[in-house]
């Protein structure tokens, strides 16, 4: 029996690994009834796997027993989410960029400063209302955090319904700019915020530290891209092809992880903004760039399912029970979405862009998680109390917004005309006849 138990133990990483996939394909079905995105599915079945349902059991192995439990596969996530900024690379060709790179430009900029002055006002406003319950602090970093959108499940809902035209083309270039827009003003306001808290503002840390955050990821991005497409062209045989780029993309999320000091700066690369430059390099310079993509989505969509599963375990529930978090919440998705979706909307207008994607680009901007997690995480770590408040209302937003962004975003490029519904088949019609 002992050693049963001890082969249990050893196997409860495998276990609670094939238990996620498996609850992850089964809930991408059941959503699929309903016309929900199969991210939908994967977040769903998260939480039922996670600490709160199935793990609540405390067996090792089925679920996730704990919030700490699940977030020891954080490095599943992170390899992850260099896969999908190495996708997104993809949008970042020159001869398409030329038809749509300055509205993307312009648009992901304003949308996101727009999200965050619309956040910022709103929630300064409840400061001097409510008074101590949210400190300055806490307002002008969450307006920061606003800037950030998903790419995660936006490049899903793409996936999966195989979305196709002049939203679709102008959306993911969007989303990527939205990480270096997002650093910078979270930088910034991050400083302001703790320079309030201590009362003493760090200009290195304001101006410095973001600026080479951005340009070094940039940098390191293009290096690797560089050597990616050199080594490609040493193999003729497509599956070593697919390995060497999978190679790649995994060397370059390590390398995105190293931090250090140079000279009291802290000096540490975005992981997103590497593997998009990767992958944008990539695209550019290597001619058969399209077939090592197409093979390399067909490889990691396990990858993708156990992030998507992973991050729906990762939810605190518990914080539906913070009346206070949930309020500044609420008041945090209605004005950020407020943000988003005006900011949008001004910006593609004043871009004379076709009116489909005018009325519905606001609306796929919505999702927010990795990126906002990571903010919101270094906030908890440097600000006390008041970042452990930021981290609750952060992580009520991404709950609400994870579990109803995907289906938004489908329904808009629905709108868009960038979703064409598949036509009924036979088994279709037998189908919806069996269940009358």
């Amino acid at each position: 029996m002992d050693v049963l138990m001890q082969s249990l133990g050893e196997a409860s990483v495998l276990l609670s690994l094939a238990i996620a996939l498996v609850g992850g394909l089964v809930l991408s079905r059941i959503v699929k009834r309903f016309g929900m995105p199969a991210v939908t599915g994967y977040l769903i079945a998260g939480i039922l796997v996670g600490p709160f349902c199935l793990g609540a059991l405390g067996i090792d192995g089925i679920g996730f027993t704990s919030l700490e439990n699940a977030e020891e596969y954080g490095i599943l996530s992170d390899l992850a989410l260099g896969f999908i900024a190495f996708a997104i690379g993809n949008e970042f060709r020159l001869s398409e960029l030329k038809e749509t790179g300055k509205a993307a430009a312009v648009i992901g900029c304003f949308q996101a400063l727009t999200a965050t002055f619309v956040v910022d006002a709103a929630l300064i406003g409840l400061h001097f209302i409510i008074g101590g319950e949210m400190s300055l602090p806490v307002a002008i970093t969450l307006g920061a955090i606003a800037t950030a959108t998903a790419p995660a499940a936006t490049l899903m809902v793409v996936k999966q319904y195989k979305a196709k035209g002049k939203l679709t083309k102008l959306l993911l270039p969007i989303v990527a700019l939205d990480d270096a827009v997002g650093l910078i003003v979270f930088a910034a306001s991050f400083g302001v915020a703790r320079a309030l808290q201590n009362g003493n503002a760090n200009m290195t840390a304001i101006v410095v530290e973001p600026l080479i955050e951005i340009f070094g990821s940039l940098l390191l991005g293009f290096l690797m891209g560089l050597l990616l497409s050199y080594a490609e062209k040493m193999f003729t045989s497509g599956s070593k092809r697919l390995c060497l780029a999978v190679t790649a993309v995994t060397f370059t999320v390590a390398l995105s992880m190293l931090k250090m000091e140079i000279g009291g700066i802290h000096v540490g690369f975005s992981s997103l903004l590497v593997c998009m430059m990767l992958g944008t390099v990539f695209c550019n310079v290597c001619d058969f760039s399209a077939d090592i993509m197409d093979r390399a989505d067909k490889w990691t969509m396990p990858i993708y399912i156990l992030f998507f599963v992973l991050s729906g375990a990762e939810l605190d529930l518990s914080i539906l029970t913070n009346g206070t978090v949930v309020l500044i919440g609420i008041i945090y998705i209605v004005t950020r979405s407020i943000g988003k979706y005006g900011g949008a909307y001004l910006s593609a207008r004043a871009m004379k862009l076709d009116k489909k994607v005018t009325n519905n680009l606001g609306i796929t901007l919505l999702p927010q998680a990795g990126v906002a997690l990571g903010m919101c995480m270094t906030a908890a770590a440097e600000l006390g109390n008041d970042g452990q408040t930021i981290r609750n209302i952060v992580l009520f937003g991404v709950l609400i917004y994870e579990l109803v962004g995907p289906t938004l975003t489908k329904g808009a490029l629905m709108r868009a005309g960038d979703i064409t519904p598949r036509p009924a088949t036979p088994h279709d019609k037998d189908q919806r006849q069996k269940n009358k």
